[in-house]
């Protein structure tokens, strides 16, 4: 499990909240689930990921249930198998979820 505790104010009051991360190899998938605070959140880290996906142009099977963001990469053109390109990408979602 990779954390991070993120600590916000708001109208003088500390919030603390830790997000948590994790990537999974399974059925020649990489899959990541990312929770945040709410949907406003969650819905926010996917247009960042789309265009460094964009720019990789290696594009990621996703969902998005409110404040949960669950990513699954493999690469269609090796045969659905993981490939340096999905580690490439998940390495860069893990910065952008760092932020």
């Amino acid at each position: 499990c990779k954390c991070l505790i993120l600590q916000e104010y708001e109208n003088n009051t500390l919030f603390v909240f830790t997000f948590t991360a994790m990537w999974e190899e399974k059925d020649n998938r990489l899959i990541g689930t990312f929770e945040f605070i709410d949907f406003i959140h969650a819905f926010g880290f996917m247009p960042k990921i789309a265009l460094a996906a964009e720019k990789m142009n290696h594009h990621p099977n996703w969902t998005n249930v409110y404040n949960r963001v669950e990513i699954r990469l493999t690469t269609h053109d090796a045969g659905n198998v993981v490939t340096a390109s999905d580690r490439e990408l998940a390495s860069i979602i893990e910065k952008i979820y760092k932020q």
